[in-house]
């Protein structure tokens, strides 16, 4: 049986206990994990914080270096750390491969954009008194960061807190979710063979009373958070004056207008809905039809869904997967038989076998049920008709939650309507609400979250701008211009 530590200061490191990770599908031993206590957060900390000085010093080029060495790691490995993805998180083989090919791509954008930390020159003279001088801006690392992932990216979100982090001088210390720690301790020790500075990069799997000092900690400049949105604003509450960056989930929607390809939004909802079990933040979740699109998009819609294949997921034709535990299956479970007892009718699945879950569709459920009102994280969509634009755009904003949205059309002025009116991060035009590239800025309003993923916008989050003015020495000879 392997065996994980945390990773501290450039090293594995034993813990005060071991907890076995296991399967979300059959329950079976996965691996053993070191686990750390709150003496090891703390030095977990004093590491990070000389790790931020060391990084901070390291050469632009170096940083390049050990950011491209680990994105060719991450795939000469991909088999390897497919496999513990699919194991600890239940992730169907195939949507780990994909993941971790992401987490090469993360790592390899973030080298790109090293080179984009330049600062600027700024003529002065626009203003009398800035006459003769010159300012010069640059980006500065911002120091110790903290970073806090959910269980169902186990390695790429991992990594969208990593990479920009190292690229642009910093360090940080990663909580990984107590349900998939693996993949992020794997990530550290391959850090470390790409050439990283020890305590750049420290993983802790611990319990989230023992990480509470790492929002608390002022030595911490910055907490970087993704997960629920209840815990997320708590976080925030108890980070004081650091900052802070929030990606909280959402209740993503999509609308279906009746010029749209019905046959191919009917295929890419059924993905967006039901890949990994709809455990992504940007899952289709409400799907909104046009009225006279109605009967025509379902006769697409019902096939795609009902041809999903619900199973192990180390067999490479699953599509879904189990959930992440019992007490997720039975929500779900509990949230649908809500909405049916409401008046929704259910139109496919509803069941379950102890974590598998059916795809599930829904119809003309109440806007006060739960797999409408709140992010249900599962494998269904509640499909709603609509009699006009502008009555879809309304439904879509009245979530508390504003992630991503998508919209199908074969108008302009329809896709251009959405992404002016929509309160949300992202608006995906013939595609649905879970397109997502590496490189996009990805991040929510309202209860879904604060700051902007994505390496370069989190880049921008964790540096600073500073300016130098230099006052221009007068050249002799020369008269100054009147």
């Amino acid at each position: 049986m392997k065996r994980f530590f945390p990773f501290v200061d450039g090293c594995p490191i034993e813990g005060t206990l071991t907890r076995g990770i296991r399967s979300p599908y059959d329950d079976g031993l996965v691996a053993e994990v070191s686990w750390g206590d709150g003496a090891l957060v703390e030095r977990a900390i004093e590491a990070t914080i000389l790790g931020a000085r060391i990084m901070r010093d390291t050469a632009l080029y170096r940083r390049q270096e050990i950011l491209r060495r680990t994105s060719g790691l991450l795939s000469e490995r991909a088999d390897e750390l497919a496999e513990i993805i699919a194991g600890e998180a239940g992730k169907p083989i195939r949507h780990a491969r994909a993941e971790v090919r992401r987490a090469a791509v993360t790592f390899s954008l973030a080298a790109g954009e090293v080179s984009a930390l330049a600062g600027e020159a700024l003529p002065l003279d626009v203003s009398p008194n800035g006459t003769r001088r010159l300012g010069i801006t640059r980006r500065m690392p911002i120091g110790a960061i903290a970073g806090i992932t959910p269980f169902n990216f186990p390695l790429n979100l991992v990594a969208h807190k990593v990479a920009p982090a190292l690229a642009a001088g910093n360090a940080i210390v990663v909580k990984p979710a107590s349900a998939t720690p693996i993949s992020a301790l794997r990530l550290a020790q391959i850090l470390s063979e790409a050439g990283l500075p020890p305590g750049a990069c420290n993983v802790v799997p611990c319990s989230a009373a023992d990480a509470g000092v790492l929002v608390a900690d002022e030595r911490i400049a910055m907490v970087t958070f993704t997960g629920s949105a209840e815990v997320g604003w708590g976080v925030k509450g108890a980070c004081g004056k650091k900052r802070v960056c929030l990606e909280l989930g959402g209740n993503a929607a999509v609308i279906v207008e009746p010029d749209a390809d019905l046959a191919r939004a009917a295929k890419r909802i059924a993905v967006g809905g039901y890949a990994y079990a709809g455990q992504v933040c940007i899952s289709v979740q409400r799907v909104f039809v046009h009225r006279s699109a109605w009967d025509a998009f379902h006769e697409h819609y019902l096939p795609e869904v009902n041809a999903l294949k619900l199973g192990d997921p180390m067999d490479p034709a699953t599509d879904i997967g189990p959930v992440i535990n019992d007490a997720a299956a039975s929500r779900i479970e509990q949230w649908v038989r809500e909405a049916v007892d409401a008046g929704g009718r259910l139109l496919m699945g509803g069941k379950r076998r102890g974590r598998l879950v059916e795809a599930t569709v829904l119809a003309d459920v109440p806007e006060s049920c739960r797999v409408v009102a709140e992010e249900a994280f599962a494998p269904l969509t509640v499909v709603q008709p609509y009699s006009s634009l502008g009555e879809a755009l309304d439904a879509v904003n009245g979530s508390r939650f504003g992630l991503q949205a998508g919209i199908f059309t074969g108008r302009l002025d329809s896709a251009l309507a959405a992404f002016d009116a929509l309160h949300v991060g992202g608006v995906i035009v013939n595609d649905s609400s879970m397109f997502r590239v590496d490189s996009m800025p990805y991040g929510g309003v309202k209860d879904s979250g604060l700051g902007r993923e994505g390496v370069a916008s989190a880049i921008r989050e964790m540096t600073e701008q500073r300016i130098m003015v230099v006052e221009m020495p007068q050249s002799p000879g020369l008269t100054p211009s009147s």
